[in-house]
């Protein structure tokens, strides 16, 4: 026997059929209006852009992206402290350090830094060991041959799922490894490499309350630049040295012959604590003030902008040796640490604008460096007036000068001797009771001061 509706029945079909029908068709027409409108207004690439957005974020894992293993955070509990063995360093042999690093990748400036001060402590007579730790499941042969390939890496480089030897010291580099320092078993004071504060790496969340919680660990925190080490002893009560920041001034040099004509942009829109798009819309308004001046983009490709600009991508030294040459001024933003892209500019007498914060005057400490407000017009008022100064060849001269002595050596000198102090000093309190550690920062005025 057919089926059949009854009269209330069929009519709330028909009403829900309807309604379902104009919620499509004002949502249709919505799209349309959306559509035509981008198109006038920004051009075809603009539609297809949004359409990827839209895709992209339908086919994104709505699960959350651990970067460290849930295992190794449950089983840190800061209330009960432990005390790992230091072994003692014998007359004659080298210190051992296992190096807790997270996955390599081919350009990283972190693991450019971590592994030229381990080259740099190799070459002191250190025995270093090498643990990646990747909670992503990659593949550990390809994190080794980037290191030995790209970085030059000859130490050991073990298998972390093997268990950790024994050392002197154990390094972490970054927040996820230092949940694995902390629960590992092997002996060795714990101490925490640190290049900038990792918490605003991430909106307030989960990630930015683990990585936090690390420096509560107890661990002897050895910093890139001053303003870290101030703020991890002054906010955490960590225990803290700090290194300078270096500039390979061997690749990165000033030709004193180059024909400057543009400003260089370190826009790599990945990192959104460089600001990136404060920095185009600065040049915005400087393309219009001077739009005869070049503008180039480097580190990653950039899409379609509404200014004229020469698209670099991520280049190699070499080719940023010759864009900060063939520049009056470099625009480099951070709302954290300071990244080494202003020294680089300086060596090559390209002078950096730079974004007004206590964090970057008290790393960067250099005269020559442009500091404005974080606001385009600022930022692009600031840019003008280096290219339009009538001395700007002393002043680049003068820039370059400023940075000829400065040199990673003097960054490696700094952690070795940082770290034979804290392994020689009596034995502080228990990992995990840093409330109870009085900090004492150390700074090294013959290293640490620019000339």
């Amino acid at each position: 026997m057919p089926f059949k509706l009854g009269k209330n029945a069929s009519f709330r079909f028909m009403k829900q059929a309807a309604s379902i029908w104009m919620t499509a068709r004002v949502q249709t027409n919505r799209c349309k209006r959306q559509a035509k409108r981008l198109i006038i207004n920004e051009g075809p690439k603009a539609l297809s852009d949004k359409i990827r957005t839209k895709l992209s974020d339908a086919l994104r894992p709505k699960t959350f992206l651990w970067h460290v293993f849930p295992s190794d955070v449950l089983q840190v509990d800061l209330s009960k402290p432990t005390k790992p063995t230091i072994p003692t360093i014998s007359d004659g042999e080298p210190i051992e350090m296992n190096w807790l690093v997270g996955p390599a990748s081919p350009g990283s400036g972190g693991h450019t830094t971590i592994f030229r001060t381990l080259k740099h402590l190799q070459s002191a007579g250190y025995r270093n060991r090498v643990y990646f730790y990747d909670p992503y499941g990659g593949d550990p042969k390809y994190y080794e041959h980037v290191a030995r390939s790209h970085y030059g890496l000859t130490c050991d480089i073990e298998d972390l799922r093997l268990g950790m030897r024994n050392a002197h010291g154990i390094v972490a580099t970054c927040w996820p490894t230092a949940y694995a320092a902390f629960n590992a078993p092997c002996d060795g004071k714990r101490f925490y490499f640190i290049q900038d504060y990792e918490p605003h790496f991430y909106p307030v969340g989960t990630n930015s309350a683990l990585a936090e919680a690390t420096y509560k660990m107890g661990f002897h925190g050895i910093t890139a630049g001053r303003w870290l080490s101030e703020k991890l002893s002054r906010e955490f009560a960590m225990e803290t040295d700090w290194f300078p920041f270096g500039c390979d001034t061997g690749r990165y040099q000033f030709d004193p012959g180059s024909r400057r004509s543009g400003i260089a942009f370190y826009a790599r829109g990945g990192t959104p604590r460089r600001a990136v798009e404060i920095g185009l819309l600065a040049l915005e308004l400087f393309n219009k003030r001077q739009p005869e001046i070049e503008l180039h983009l480097f580190g990653q490709r950039m899409g379609r902008l509404p200014f004229k600009f020469i698209n670099h991508g991520l280049v190699s030294p070499e080719k940023l040796n010759n864009i900060y040459n063939s520049c009056f001024a470099g625009l480099s933003l951070s709302l954290t640490n300071v990244s080494l892209v202003p020294h680089e500019m300086l060596a090559c007498g390209c002078l950096p604008v730079v974004n007004d914060a206590e964090h970057n005057r008290i790393v960067l400490e250099n005269d020559n460096v442009r500091y404005a407000s974080l606001l385009p017009h600022a930022l692009a008022e600031a840019l003008e007036a280096v290219v339009t100064m009538p001395d700007f060849f002393l002043a680049s001269r003068r820039a370059a000068e400023s940075v000829k002595a400065t040199s990673w050596a003097a960054a490696g000198e700094a952690v070795d001797r940082a770290l034979r102090q804290a392994l020689t000093r009596p034995q502080g309190p228990p990992i995990g009771e840093f409330e109870q550690t009085r900090s004492r920062v150390r700074p090294m005025p013959v290293l640490m001061r620019s000339p």
